[in-house]
């Protein structure tokens, strides 16, 4: 009989002390460390250093900005960029170091964009991520493109394109998948 009693007592103990953090979930990312990435965007030129969530909440003036630098270049086309996307990112900076920004090749790409790419190319998606700010190109100085790539594997995020020719890897928070 001490048993069951035990394990009752030890989940209402459970229970009490949860209780504050399943009430406000803000409480478990209070000590989350600030995040931030560096980008460089190859097309444009444009650099950009930020810090994108600090304490656990994304930053919206930062997510702003992200929103800008990522644009597509070829219209200037402004979309949101999935959060998480740049969490996949910053965890990508976390497996493989390196100091220089992640370079730019791709991000958000308007429909008509991404329609006049699929036309020119095998390799473009006609339902692509990237039309919905969900899939980005990168490269990371110093740090080799295979790596880069098995780094994203790895992360299990989504999606991780390779392309060895191209020197680039394509990243996305869609379903994991690899090509």
């Amino acid at each position: 009989m001490a048993g069951p009693t035990t394990s009752r007592r030890q989940f209402l103990a459970f229970g009490v002390l949860s209780a504050p953090v399943l009430m406000w979930p803000g409480l478990l990312h209070a000590t989350a460390a600030p995040r931030r990435l560096a980008f460089h965007h190859t097309h444009t030129g444009e650099a950009l250093d930020v810090e994108y969530s600090e304490a656990g909440r994304y930053i919206p003036d930062a997510l702003l900005t992200i929103n800008h630098l990522l644009r597509d270049f070829r219209s200037g086309q402004v979309h949101p960029i999935d959060p998480a996307l740049l969490d996949v990112l910053h965890a990508l900076r976390q497996q493989v170091g390196g100091r220089a920004p992640f370079e730019i090749i791709s991000a958000f790409r308007s429909p008509e964009t991404n329609a006049m790419l699929a036309g020119h190319s095998s390799g473009v998606a006609t339902k692509s991520l990237h039309l919905s700010g969900r899939a980005i190109d990168i490269r990371l100085p110093g740090i080799a493109t295979a790596e880069l790539r098995d780094a994203g594997m790895r992360l299990r995020a989504g999606g991780v394109g390779y392309y060895r020719e191209s020197d680039f890897i394509h990243v996305d928070t869609g379903r994991v998948r690899y090509w």
